[in-house]
């Protein structure tokens, strides 16, 4: 019994940390601040060879025309070899590219990052003959998340 519920404990902590969305939005709890948390992934992208494009301030924005936002950092990057790639399959992936990352604070307090799963990309586009492409870059977005937030 002790071990079952231990078990249990163990499989809801891991399922609190990672969650996969429905709509194929992962979200890591972070245990760094916001600060933190783009600073890793700033550090990550940059030490991966990635081109960060922007990096932009929601709070900010909101403050900007009088109004309240909880901390919310977008993170927006990539790597031109490899989104070429993608567009080489097909072009109107364009639109989707770079990628990004959310960073933001929620109601609790609590810190989180999340991305759209990349194999989505497949669903919207013709992207069959870039599969390989599309699981490398699914693989690097899961690294490049865990290294920010652990």
């Amino acid at each position: 019994m002790k071990r079952a519920s231990l078990s249990v404990l163990i499989i809801t902590l891991l399922l609190s940390c990672q969650a996969k969305g429905q709509d194929g939005f992962h979200k890591l709890k972070s245990i760094h601040s916001i600060d933190e948390t783009v600073g890793k992934l700033s550090n990550v992208l940059k030490a991966k060879g990635m081109t960060i494009f922007s990096v932009i301030d929601h709070q900010q924005g909101a403050l900007a025309v009088d109004m309240e936002l909880r901390r919310t950092t977008l993170v927006i990057f990539g790597s031109p070899k490899v989104g070429t790639k993608l567009m080489q399959c097909d072009q109107r992936v364009g639109y989707a590219l770079p990628l990004k990352m959310l960073i933001w604070q929620d109601d609790a307090g609590i810190i989180w990052l999340g991305y759209r799963d990349p194999s989505k990309l497949k669903t919207e586009y013709d992207l069959e003959s870039c599969s390989e492409t599309i699981e490398k870059v699914k693989s690097a977005m899961s690294n490049f998340a865990t290294a920010a937030t652990s």
